[in-house]
């Protein structure tokens, strides 16, 4: 997308909006070289030796004397980035690697990215020099040295930070700061500088994935309605070989008996939306795998109003439809030979005199209806239209979910970690196993089917909200739409948002979960 990232939905007037950011956020590339160069900005990394912090090893990559690095306060700690000046009057850094796995090398990124950042920002500013970075307004590339032992793990973890770490998001009226704008990952000798290479690009792809969830999620929601984010899936969508984008109206949503989502949606001036991807490539092996992304672009809890307090960070709660967009355009890119297909109901929950109540019966796509409870427990209505559909129409083998669903999840696992429940142990296993390949925690919780009763209906075939504990029987209530496909359920209540920096999250919207997907459906290729 060039220029303005703001796509227009074809909505009355409500006052002047902003200019949002360049969307997807343009992310530093990386390559791999063999020639370390003189002069230019550089890091190596600090390694934990039996005595503390291996100074004199990482100083002698830049021919200075330890103390130097003493001086500044360099550790060994993954995360901890110091800047020093060389000789050569460039800028050279010490990033600490513990013991070097390579979840510290995706730490000792973030840290560095963040720290090029932010020397660059205070330059333009005029709070500081930026040492040899290039022009404050348009910094080229620095370089990172590798270890001898450098493994395609361990570049694809340092090239997932060195792009996610520098994240920012900002609305303002103020030129785009600088940004750095390339890496150079020196390689030993005896590499294989063409499997690294692959490495770095996979992962940037996977960098690409979160951070398009960061910035959608990111995004306000005076912009971004059900039209807004639907409409700008689909636009990028549309060079994507083998990808397809396909999005529906308030009008085909009433035609075609989606209950949830209108009801849901009811509220708003600004109708919902449902958008449909399609990854088909002509080489297409194994199962169907089909992805259901909890697109609320605003939830004020309708009628069930949320309290003031965190209402804010409500724009977010489109954060699963927003990883399933990443995940399928990162999916086509990388051509995997799979066919995919991502749903992601939208809509906005909001309070007026057309918005549904609790006690509503509400018919779900399929015919299925469910008593409302909580008009505050939106995202399974949507998911439940969703994936009734996904079972009738496209016949998956394989079914995901992932929402931004529960309190209790957040209370049951905290912000690092999603919540995982699944009624196929294989498929659960895949999930948590894609997400440690990529830097994402799932644990997975039991459907207790000790509740499952909880879940059925006086006035109609299904409470919306069961007693019990939320996060389980939230799963058990949208278990009753999966047609007994094999199928997980994500609630990313808790690692959607962050308040603050850590290993390659930035504060907002995280991303979780779109890399997850991504390397499931890689995993199922």
């Amino acid at each position: 997308m060039s220029g303005s990232s703001v796509f227009r939905s074809a909505q009355p007037a409500r006052g002047v909006e902003p200019e949002l950011p360049v969307i997807p956020t343009a992310l530093v590339e990386v390559d791999v070289v063999q020639r370390w160069r003189d002069g230019v900005p550089g890091a190596t990394a600090v390694f934990e030796g039996e005595a503390g912090p291996d100074l004199a090893a990482a100083a002698e990559q830049f021919s200075v004397d330890a103390d130097v690095l003493t001086a500044i306060g360099a550790s060994a700690s993954a995360g901890d980035a110091k800047a020093f000046p060389l000789r050569s009057g460039a800028i050279g850094w010490a990033i600490g690697v513990g013991s070097g796995e390579p979840e510290k090398w995706r730490a000792a990124g973030a840290a560095l990215a963040r720290s090029v950042r932010d020397r660059l920002s205070a330059a333009a500013d005029g709070e500081s020099e930026p040492g040899d970075l290039g022009d404050a307004s348009d910094a080229d590339y620095l370089q990172v040295r590798l270890p001898e032992d450098a493994g395609d793990e361990l570049v694809g973890e340092l090239t997932l930070g060195l792009a996610l770490g520098g994240y920012r998001f900002k609305v303002t009226g103020e030129p785009a700061p600088p940004r750095l704008r390339k890496v150079l990952l020196v390689a030993p000798e005896n590499a294989d500088v063409t499997a690294l290479r692959e490495s770095v690009r996979r992962a940037r792809e996977l960098a690409t994935a979160t951070a398009l969830a960061r910035d959608l999620a990111n995004a306000p929601s005076n912009v971004k309605d059900p039209a807004w984010l639907t409409g700008l899936a689909a636009e990028l969508a549309g060079p994507v070989p083998n990808l397809t984008a396909t999005v529906r109206d308030e009008k085909w949503l009433a035609d075609n008996g989606f209950g949830g989502i209108l009801a849901v949606g009811g509220g708003s001036s600004r109708p919902p939306r449902l958008l449909q991807l399609d990854h088909r490539p002509a080489d297409a092996t194994g199962p169907h795998l089909v992805l259901v992304g909890k697109g609320i672009t605003f939830d004020t809890g309708g009628i069930s109003l949320k309290p003031a307090d965190g209402m804010h960070l409500m724009r977010t709660d489109m954060s699963g439809g927003a990883a399933v967009i990443g995940a399928l355009l990162t999916i086509a890119r990388l051509g995997l030979p799979i066919k995919v297909t991502g749903l992601v109901p939208a809509a906005e929950n909001h309070v007026s005199g057309t918005a549904y109540r609790p006690g509503d019966v509400v018919r779900h796509y399929g015919g299925k209806t469910t008593e409302v409870g909580n008009t505050d427990a939106e995202g399974r209505m949507v998911l439940a239209d969703a994936m009734a559909y996904a079972v009738d129409k496209l016949q998956p083998d394989l079914l995901v979910d992932v929402a931004t669903l529960t309190g209790a999840m957040k209370v049951a696992l905290g912000l690092r970690t999603g919540g995982l429940l699944a009624n196929d142990d294989e498929l659960a296993e895949r999930v948590a196993d894609a997400g440690a390949r990529v830097g994402e925690t799932w644990w997975r919780m039991p459907l207790l089917e000790d509740h499952a009763d909880a879940v059925e209906g006086s006035l109609s075939d299904v409470k919306q909200t069961p007693a019990g504990p939320g996060g389980v029987t939230a799963a058990l209530f949208l278990r009753e739409f999966t047609g007994g496909v094999r199928w997980a359920h994500l609630d990313i209540a808790g690692p959607a948002r962050a308040d603050k920096d850590y290993s390659e999250v930035t504060v907002g919207g995280t991303g979780f979960a779109a890399r997850t997907l991504a390397e499931l459906a890689a995993s199922l290729a």
